[in-house]
């Protein structure tokens, strides 16, 4: 993604918070598919359920609202699940500098 370190983990952070509060955002193909992998493990993380499980997820997602969704709704969404809990549509090419924008969505 072509940035240091901290910004590409602050990028996917909010990606991350965007995508579990909205259920589906429109982004760029590449921040998308770096985003599916962060976004699956904190995911996994919540259907574990327990203290630590929110604790790690908290170091990730700073909003408390965002956090608790993720433990309460859709963590037990995917119980039943083994993986897959994204979903990446590519929706065509941005009008202003043609970057290919893709929709990742929770399944």
């Amino acid at each position: 993604m072509s940035r240091t370190a901290s910004h590409r983990r602050a990028v996917l952070r909010n990606l991350a918070t965007s995508l579990f509060r909205h259920g589906r955002i429109e982004t760029t193909t590449a921040k998308a598919k770096e985003l599916r992998p962060f976004a699956e493990k904190l995911i996994t993380l919540a259907k574990r359920g327990d203290l630590h499980a929110r604790r790690l997820a908290a170091r990730k997602i700073a909003d408390r609202e965002v956090l608790g969704a993720l433990f309460d709704e859709i963590g037990p969404r995917y119980t039943e699940r083994p993986g897959g809990y994204t979903r990446v549509l590519k929706v065509g090419y941005r009008r202003g500098d043609a970057a290919e924008m893709s929709l990742i969505e929770l399944v």
